[in-house]
Order: C-alpha cells, then sequence, then structure tokens
C-alpha cells in the first residue's frame, strides 16, 4: 500500500492536471450501494458546489479494514458539511455482489454513503494507484488532497476542514 501524495494550495490544481474546466475533475456518476447509511440509487462526484471526501477501498484489502474506524469518526464528525463517500472498484454485480459489498460494510461499521466505481473511471480521473486512497475535493471539484494508506481520523478531518466555506 502506496504513500503517495497530492496537495495543493487553495485555488492551485495538482501538477498532474490537464488544466481543463480550471483542474476540476469531471463528474462521474456512481451507482450507490444499499449497505448501512447508504441507500439505493447514483451519486455523483465530485458533487456540483459543495465539497466531497472520497475513500477508496476493496473488501479483499487489509488496509482498507483498518481505515474504517477512522473514517467513521470522521463522517460523524465532517460528513454533513460535504459529500462524504466510499468506492469500490471491485466489480460489483460480477466479481463481487451487492450483498458482499453490504455485508463487508456492514461488519465493518460502514455507515455512510458507498458506491461502486466497476470501471474504474472515477478512480482514473483522480490518479488512485493503491489502496486505500483518501481524496478531498473543493466545492469546484479539483483536487485539494490525495494521499494512498491508512489515515489517522484528524488527518482526514483536518484534510476536509480545509475546504470547508
Amino acid at each position: 500500500i502506496g504513500g503517495s501524495s497530492t496537495t495543493t494550495d487553495p485555488g492551485q490544481s495538482p501538477s498532474t492536471d490537464s488544466g481543463e474546466r480550471s483542474g476540476a475533475v469531471e463528474p462521474v456518476t456512481l451507482e450507490t450501494i444499499p449497505a448501512p447509511g447508504s441507500r439505493d440509487g447514483t451519486v455523483t462526484i465530485p458533487a456540483a458546489d459543495r465539497p466531497t471526501f472520497v475513500d477508496f477501498f476493496g473488501t479483499w484489502c487489509p488496509p482498507c479494514i483498518e481505515q474504517m474506524p477512522a473514517l467513521g469518526e470522521a463522517s460523524d464528525r465532517v460528513g454533513d458539511q460535504v459529500t462524504f463517500v466510499s468506492v469500490t472498484t471491485e466489480a460489483v454485480g460480477r466479481s463481487v455482489t451487492e450483498t458482499e459489498v453490504a455485508d463487508w460494510w456492514r461488519e465493518h461499521d460502514g455507515d455512510w454513503l458507498v458506491a461502486g466505481d466497476p470501471t474504474a473511471e472515477l478512480a482514473a480521473a483522480v490518479d488512485v494507484g493503491s489502496y486505500p486512497t483518501a481524496v478531498v475535493l473543493d466545492a469546484s471539484g479539483r483536487i485539494h488532497w490525495s494521499e494512498a494508506g491508512v489515515h489517522s481520523t484528524e488527518t482526514l478531518v483536518e484534510q476536509i476542514e480545509a475546504v470547508l466555506p
């Protein structure tokens, strides 16, 4: 599990950005997974005119399990101020069922929005290379922070609060 990181100053784009849409990530609509704290439907990431936090995980990933308690605490603290979502790139409906993801979610105390990115379109757009990876996007959809590895609640909250109005 890597430790690559991208952080930008407010108003700047990551150096890997192509410059399109003022450095904003193009919105991707994902199917949500009915699980505790989640719902059946879709979510668009990044959210329009609202900061977004995305946790990329896999049900096969031991560090992703280790990350879950800090995610839960961060969601409790700032989740109502941002679109807070965990995303798996597993092929939901093929290599893993929705029920298996929901069961994993329940077993590890997930209680916020969870979605699938089976084509890895969003993961590619934000350059996810390993799991777990945490990504904070500001209200205009630009990446503020992206870092692989397990993070403390304090780090997650600090990075999310940095993009709040």
